[in-house]
């Protein structure tokens, strides 16, 4: 595979994987239903694990245009590379969360509630209050973006210079790393931190002829675009700030 193809397959499993557990938990008649947010965060987090074992090698598994934009901010990975990236990114989430759709079709159209069937894409607040939703996603994504900066150098020392991402911490350990975020910071908004997995996934909840649904609330989409931007963005500056970037 190459970075792009990395990028798209690795995003794909972790939103077929994570779009699907919330399907699980929430629509009617699934062997899962209202089993709760510790299995919503744990599969989450298993998401990731295989989304970065699978690209971690040819991509540095960013998987996370909040994690592309903070490495080239800190001059780790090319600004050039990161709108191929993204663009991969938003394709596998589209993907990703499409497959979801399809295995829990029966599912869905047994599912009434327009709220239920929209929560297996995107994300939207517990209690809406744009300014708090929009600071419960900057912490978020700074958390995970602090952990990988400082987890280890952002290159593959193989003589590559295969740019890392999430894949910079192991796979393994990123799942631990987005899991305590979603058990901590996660019940407010439900925890994004991640443009492309909102907005790849709101999409298709758009387009696909899913039978009772509701609105997309395009109101709120950009919280958990613009969120982990900032994030990402004041992670990245306070870790030069700091003076250490590229020493750790």
């Amino acid at each position: 595979m190459d970075a792009f193809v990395a990028e798209f397959v690795g995003t794909s499993l972790l939103l077929a994987m994570g779009s699907g557990v919330v399907a699980n938990v929430v629509l009617n008649k699934t062997k899962g239903q209202n089993s709760g947010w510790i299995v919503i965060t744990t599969a989450w987090a298993l998401g990731v694990f295989i989304g970065v074992a699978v690209a971690g090698p040819y991509s540095g598994a960013h998987l996370n245009p909040a994690v592309s934009i903070a490495l080239a901010i800190t001059g780790d990975f090319p600004w050039g590379d990161v709108p191929s990236y993204v663009f991969a990114q938003v394709l596998g989430a589209m993907f990703g969360s499409g497959i979801s759709w399809i295995v829990y079709k029966d599912h869905f159209d047994a599912t009434d509630d327009q709220g239920l069937k929209f929560a297996p894409f995107a994300t939207a607040p517990a209690i809406r209050n744009y300014s708090s939703n929009l600071i419960s996603e900057i912490v978020g994504t700074s958390v995970l973006i602090i952990v990988i900066l400082y987890s280890t150098e952002p290159i593959l020392q193989d003589g590559s210079n295969t740019p890392i991402g999430l894949g910079s911490l192991g796979a393994l350990p990123v799942a631990f790393l987005v899991w305590v975020i979603g058990l901590s910071l996660g019940g407010t908004t439900g925890y994004a931190i991640n443009p492309a997995r909102d907005i790849g996934p709101r999409i298709m909840h758009q387009i696909l002829p899913i039978r009772g649904k509701g609105s997309s609330d395009w109101a709120y989409s950009w919280v958990p675009i613009l969120g982990p931007i900032i994030g990402a963005s004041l992670a990245a500056g306070i870790y030069l700030l700091l003076g250490v970037g590229g020493m750790v």
